[in-house]
């Protein structure tokens, strides 16, 4: 589905990650783990388009590299963000939910039905008609999960979701991890959840090996 071949990712003139070479398939779990500062977050910005590299990025066979190609990428890979308030931005919990699908073009019956099938998927139905400024940091993740789980991508890429969360939170975080039927790029350095998804028998790629000291 994801293949990159010599992925090479500069940050401030600095060499991160170099001639990286990974393949992804269809509905795959990855683990990708690393120390912090290695390149793991500027690694996802980069195949999402928000960071520049040199190799080549295809998705389903489609060379990816002008505008038009991310915008491809995009509908078909959903990215949540290491901070939820920097992809959270509608008042309430129910308008954050529905802006997504609205902008795909779904009917409202579509869109209904999704919301109603991913907060009952992440437990957060009665944060429906909450303000975003009155959640905790943990429930802006999960509204964060289910905002992208609503517009039906095929693949889903997580930057640190369990980064600072309460018990709680990071219990459904690590239960829609291990259930869910959709592929999955998880990037922590969370020690915990990668013994867990080790022992589910994700795929685990150490990014230390492909970088620069």
């Amino acid at each position: 589905m994801l293949i990159l071949k010599n992925f090479t990712i500069e940050r401030n003139g600095r060499v991160l990650l170099s001639n990286l070479n990974l393949s992804v398939k269809e509905g795959e779990k990855v683990l990708i783990i690393g120390p912090n500062g290695i390149g793991k977050t500027t690694l996802a910005d980069a195949i999402m388009g928000f960071h520049p590299f040199k190799g080549s990025l295809y998705l389903f066979n489609k060379k990816i590299e002008k505008p038009k190609d991310f915008k491809f990428l995009r509908r078909k890979i959903g990215y949540v963000f290491q901070n939820p308030d920097d992809q959270l931005f509608m008042p309430t919990v129910l308008e954050e939910l529905t802006f997504g699908p609205k902008n795909l073009g779904m009917d409202e019956e579509e869109i209904s039905k999704r919301v109603k099938e991913v907060t009952e998927k992440l437990q957060i139905k009665k944060l429906l008609n909450k303000s975003i400024l009155a959640l905790s940091y943990g429930e802006k993740r999960l509204v964060s999960i289910a905002c992208v789980l609503t517009m039906n991508p095929s693949y889903l890429i997580l930057d640190e979701p369990t980064n600072g969360l309460d018990e709680r939170s990071w219990l459904k975080i690590k239960d829609f991890l291990i259930t869910s039927e959709k592929g999955l790029l998880v990037i922590t350095h969370d020690k915990e959840l990668i013994e867990i998804l080790r022992k589910a028998h994700w795929k685990i790629v150490e990014l230390t090996q492909f970088s620069y000291q």
